[in-house]
């Protein structure tokens, strides 16, 4: 257990087990923002530059794209995204509908490579595969996006998208990110580089695609009684990283987090006790945490299954056979 607030520690403890009193509630609330007593600005440092931990990929895509969005209008920027470049049977995906309805899945969908990736200097990113575990620079490695190297693209100009800004500067054709991984175990630094700085190729991945979702509903309820299969294989180049302003409880599972910002309203479907337990295990103390806003008792009453109870245990196992990690301070 990272927790050094003891009872915080009492309360996780109580959590996870599915017993989480009205007390262990109120003092939650205590943590939630637009408390005065709290004294404390989403605006200002540190909470600022604390990620938002969410249940949901959808949710946390629209979340990273417009932090990025503002950071580049603060910083007087234009935007810039990246493109990822999708193939069919050894050709670049042409068709409009059907390539716009691939670049928009959630990258949970795509192997996490992600169809638009909104950049800006300055910004933290979290790679998503194994690039060299060996010097720490694995999936759901944090680091901080320095420059991207491109080359032109007569498509970059002709790309456009509603869901971005119109003067957005579209990218086709990167060839690598570099980005700084303060705890990369990298002793010596890479020619012209500043030390800790790494250059990200492009990475290919493969993942299926269900045509389906392009079909009428009627058209589509037929191919399913007729088991037809609607599935195709898409090929996917682009960056492995994804803005990190905010990331997904799944994503932060096994971190130690300086400061963060969560979520505790429930989305609809099946719940499960570790959904709730992760987030906010993340971190050291109860002052470390805000929560975004109000929620109910009944968030914290979920009773964890036998499979979960085996699970927790196992973890529990890992944390104490593996060495401890440097706090991620935002």
């Amino acid at each position: 257990m990272r927790t050094e607030d003891l009872r915080y520690l009492e309360l996780l403890n109580r959590l996870r087990g599915g017993q989480s009193t009205i007390e262990d509630y109120q003092l939650l609330c205590t943590r939630i923002a637009g408390n005065p007593k709290l004294q404390a600005s989403l605006r200002q440092k540190p909470w600022n530059e604390a990620p938002i931990l969410v249940f949901r990929n959808t949710l946390r895509t629209q979340i990273n794209n417009r932090a990025v969005l503002n950071k580049a209008m603060e910083m007087g920027l234009r935007p810039m995204v990246c493109v990822a470049q999708d193939y069919f049977q050894g050709k670049l995906i042409d068709d409009l509908r059907l390539r716009k309805t691939i670049l928009e899945l959630p990258d949970n969908k795509t192997e996490h490579l992600p169809g638009y990736l909104p950049l800006v200097p300055g910004m933290p990113v979290l790679l998503t595969e194994n690039v060299t575990t060996e010097l720490g620079l694995s999936n759901g490695t944090r680091g901080i996006f320095h420059q991207l190297v491109y080359e032109e693209s007569s498509a970059d100009i002709q790309f456009q998208d509603k869901n971005f800004p119109t003067n957005t500067k579209f990218i086709t054709q990167p060839k690598y990110a570099l980005v700084e991984f303060p705890n990369c175990k990298l002793d010596s630094e890479l020619a012209e580089l500043q030390p800790k700085i790494i250059p990200i190729p492009i990475s290919e991945q493969t993942f299926l695609f269900d045509v389906k979702e392009l079909l009428a509903e009627n058209v589509a309820k037929g191919a399913k009684i007729n088991k037809k299969n609607t599935k195709i294989s898409i090929k996917r180049k682009a960056l492995p990283l994804i803005p990190a302003y905010s990331i997904t409880t799944h994503k932060s599972q096994g971190q130690t987090l300086g400061k963060i910002i969560i979520d505790l309203v429930m989305p609809p479907g099946p719940v499960e006790v570790a959904s709730v337990y992760v987030p906010l295990s993340r971190v050291k103390r109860l002052d470390d945490l805000l929560i975004i806003r109000p929620f109910e008792f009944v968030a914290l009453q979920v009773k964890p299954s036998t499979a979960q109870r085996e699970e927790l245990k196992r973890l529990d196992r890992i944390a104490k056979t593996t060495p401890k990690r440097f706090p991620i301070s935002m």
